[in-house]
């Protein structure tokens, strides 16, 4: 019952108070200003250290929860590219520290509009190496990422192959902005989170003239072929729900190994709400066993 009444509490807050900042009509510095202030409600576990280094000149928060570990996560926050920061996604990678034990590692990657792509996937790639030139072993690092981090995770996995650098040992994706054409958006009955028109004005700030239907930019439109162990998680109430199952779909289709799982009545990176909402932390105590079972042994 209590879990009933948090839920909607949450998903109005999210409908009256996140969603219309999230307008195109809102200049993006002040859209990146007020996203800061409303996603203080996201709240890391007690125990949780963070702290701000620098990996291939590129800034980035580093998170541990209890002792040191060999293992790590490289996570993309999401903001669809033109906002958001490791700073908004304390209570994301703090919750994933304490569900991996791995040391969590967001980059502050460059936002359009003043860097549009290939600015992110350039700064998430350097991050990467440099995480090989410290040690870790490619199988112990987890990639993942929400929204448009987790497209952007995808986009990293699939340069990776490409450019025949070490994979990583899983991929972990969060409400996956995977196909910035929008060609098969969703339409929920209610959808508290985004706004169709502000993505679409953030893809057209992002790919700054490149085509959107470049893989690198939605992996939906690329080869999935010898990726890692994919973990996709979304909210049945949200316009992106078609990118995730056709995610998976794809995946399947060229033999890559793909959990996707629907959780119903849920919005956009619930996971923010991890350790409110039982649900949410349901959810990250299932990516982490799914992190933890694809690491080296």
């Amino acid at each position: 019952m209590l879990q009933d009444i948090l839920t909607a509490g949450l998903r109005q807050t999210m409908q009256r108070l996140v969603k219309p900042l999230l307008n195109p009509a809102i200049p993006v510095p002040l859209q990146r200003s007020l996203i800061r202030q409303a996603y203080r409600s996201s709240v890391p576990p007690l125990g949780c250290r963070f702290k701000a280094i620098r990996l291939a000149e590129v800034p980035v928060l580093r998170t541990r929860y209890g002792s040191d570990s060999n293992q790590a996560i490289l996570y993309l926050h999401g903001g669809a590219y033109v906002i958001g920061s490791p700073k908004t996604h304390k209570g994301i990678t703090g919750h994933l520290a304490k569900a991996t034990k791995a040391t969590v590692y967001a980059p502050d990657y460059r936002l359009a509009p003043e860097n549009p792509y290939p600015a992110a996937l350039d700064d998430a790639l350097a991050v990467y190496q440099a995480l090989l030139a410290e040690g870790y072993d490619p199988k112990n690092i987890a990639i993942a990422g929400d929204s448009a981090g987790g497209g952007l995770a995808l986009a990293l996995a699939m340069r990776l192959r490409d450019e025949g650098i070490a994979l990583p040992g899983s991929l972990t994706l969060f409400s996956p902005w995977a196909d910035l054409s929008h060609a098969e958006l969703y339409a929920p009955e209610n959808e508290p989170v985004i706004q169709q028109g502000w993505i679409e004005n953030a893809a057209g700030l992002y790919c700054a003239g490149e085509p959107r239907t470049n893989p690198y930019i939605s992996p939906l439109y690329g080869d999935f072929s010898g990726l890692p162990p994919i973990l996709i998680q979304v909210g049945s109430d949200e316009i992106l729900l078609n990118d995730s199952q056709r995610l998976a779909d794809k995946a399947r289709q060229h033999q890559t190994d793909v959990t996707l799982e629907v959780y119903n009545s849920l919005w956009h990176v619930f996971q923010v709400h991890a350790g409110q909402l039982s649900r949410a932390t349901e959810a990250m105590t299932t990516a982490g066993e799914h992190i933890r079972r694809n690491q080296a042994l």
